[in-house]
């Protein structure tokens, strides 16, 4: 048997994807039975709160990240780990008892995704919508309550923004909807610029 044909022998792009779509049904899993119960018990408010936090140091914490990515740690390490992190947090017990569970069974590198699908889920039953914001620099109060008012206007749905900064954009924004992408950033106009002039050449 040719060697690229055996079992986990092959290490090419289909592996990758593979393993990115293994994660995503994994965190689905989890992300929909921890929406139910929290709908259940009438706990989705607390469960919004949990997620944000949780959301918002993966996206600040690189401590956390390592803890829940890498092998070194055994399930008892992630364990108490995840435990101490989730009562500094104050979390509500159902999140807290599904992060150790998802420790127990070594499922915690499914975190990113799991924030992702539950506040996909909690919009959905809010009747809202998520649009994903890109700026130069970070918006005021003013212009993301009239950005959020202006998106509004376009879907018929209320929308919550999250926002992230990228000054490489130099101005504008770039505003993803859904499977809708928005983009009104100078680097975008700077970009289709050269490649009209690259066709004039």
């Amino acid at each position: 048997m040719p060697c690229d044909t055996m079992p986990g022998l092959n290490f090419g792009r289909d592996d990758v994807s593979e393993s990115a779509s293994i994660s995503s049904g994994i965190a689905a899993r989890y992300a929909t039975a921890l929406f139910e119960l929290a709908k259940e018990s009438k706990g989705l408010k607390a469960l919004e709160g949990d997620i944000g936090a949780l959301d918002a140091t993966l996206a600040s914490s690189a401590d956390l990240n390592a803890l829940i990515s890498s092998p070194v740690y055994t399930r008892d390490d992630q364990g108490k780990a995840i435990a101490a992190i989730a009562a500094k947090m104050g979390l509500s017990p159902l999140m807290v008892n599904t992060l150790a569970l998802m420790a127990q069974k070594r499922r915690l590198f499914v975190l990113p995704q799991l924030t992702k699908i539950v506040q996909d889920l909690i919009s959905e039953e809010k009747g809202e919508v998520t649009a994903e914001v890109t700026s130069a620099a970070k918006l005021s109060a003013a212009q993301a309550k009239e950005l959020a008012a202006t998106l509004k206007a376009s879907v018929g749905k209320d929308v919550k923004l999250k926002t992230a900064v990228d000054e490489s954009l130099i101005g504008g924004l770039i505003v993803k909807l859904g499977s809708t992408m928005i983009d009104t950033s100078v680097k975008a106009k700077l970009a289709a610029l050269q490649n009209a002039m690259k066709e004039v050449g």
